[in-house]
């Protein structure tokens, strides 16, 4: 039931900007504002949506997609008000467009069962490209703070957890942070198969290997330590918000849910035993886009704070 489940899976204008001459000098943040940037990477040209701070500020959120991320958008910009909901703060958002069922991980290797040309390397992007590129305009590549929903929760911890030098902030929201909880992994070969045919033993080998280790938030918990972090996961009761989606639609969601709540408790356990601060709201709702802006409304005064900006 917890691999039919997770099948299920649902991530439910500007102009283009080139990449910055390789020794441009380092420009003051435009204020306020919105652009699409083609960043290069190992991967290939990758999109990136940005709206910047808006009086200018170094600071910056990454705000990550889910398990469907299009390849022509962040679901974040087209799902949610989330630029309105920031317009007025003086921090830069940072939405990187693609990411199709990658957990944001480098992979060993292309995906083998579905002719992937290059191999995933959205670690390497989102912690050494992206923040050099970004860093050209004036943006700080210490000073940030990174979210994500559904597969982006998850990925948006581990990467605060290796990254403790980038990111001061780290929020999941519905995010599956226990991934080597037993047969959890076979759950993620079979969602990442019915997304793309992805072979999960290209992303981080079979159930053992250190990578699957490396990119489970519980596992890694104590290297969060000192970290502000904000978990969100309904449990799986739906309400209006659900209303326009159908019964079918809705039905998917509430499962889904169900086991991000299960992932969120465990995850709340482990860093309570370990005495990490962590703030955890269990609440009603299900896996779909507007439970997650609410999340991301109410982490809005904590990644402020975080970040030292208003």
């Amino acid at each position: 039931m917890f691999v039919a489940a997770l099948v299920l899976v649902t991530s439910v204008g500007g102009a283009v900007a080139g990449a910055a001459p390789i020794g441009a000098p380092v420009q003051r943040t435009p204020a306020g504002g919105y652009q699409e940037l083609v960043v290069p990477s190992g991967m290939g040209p990758i999109k990136v949506q940005v709206q910047w701070a808006a009086r200018g500020g170094r600071a910056a959120l990454y705000v990550l997609d889910g398990l469907r991320a299009p390849h022509d958008r962040n679901q974040w910009t087209s799902d949610t008000d989330v630029l309105r909901r920031f317009a007025g703060d003086d921090v830069t958002l940072v939405f990187p467009v693609g990411g199709h069922s990658s957990f944001y991980a480098d992979w060993y290797r292309p995906s083998s069962t579905n002719g992937q040309p290059t191999t995933y390397r959205w670690e390497t992007f989102l912690t050494e490209e992206l923040p050099a590129f970004l860093a050209r305009y004036g943006v700080s590549r210490s000073n940030n703070a990174v979210v994500g929903a559904s597969m982006g929760g998850g990925a948006a911890l581990t990467l605060a957890a290796h990254h403790r030098d980038q990111f001061k902030f780290a929020g999941s929201f519905s995010g599956f942070l226990n991934p080597t909880f037993p047969m959890w992994n076979e759950a993620v070969r079979a969602a990442l198969w019915d997304e793309g045919r992805f072979n999960v033993d290209d992303m981080w080998g079979p159930a053992g290997d250190p990578a699957w280790h490396r990119n489970d938030p519980t596992v890694q918990a104590e290297r969060l330590r000192g970290l502000p972090m904000y978990i969100w996961a309904g449990n799986g009761v739906p309400g209006a918000p659900d209303l326009p989606r159908g019964v079918g639609n809705t039905v998917n969601a509430m499962g889904l849910e169900a086991l991000a709540t299960t992932a969120a408790q465990i995850f709340r356990d482990r860093v309570a035993a370990l005495g990490i601060p962590a703030r955890v709201d269990l609440v009603n709702g299900t896996h779909t886009w507007p439970y997650w802006e609410q999340a991301i409304t109410t982490a809005r005064p904590m990644i402020l704070d975080a970040l030292g900006v208003s």
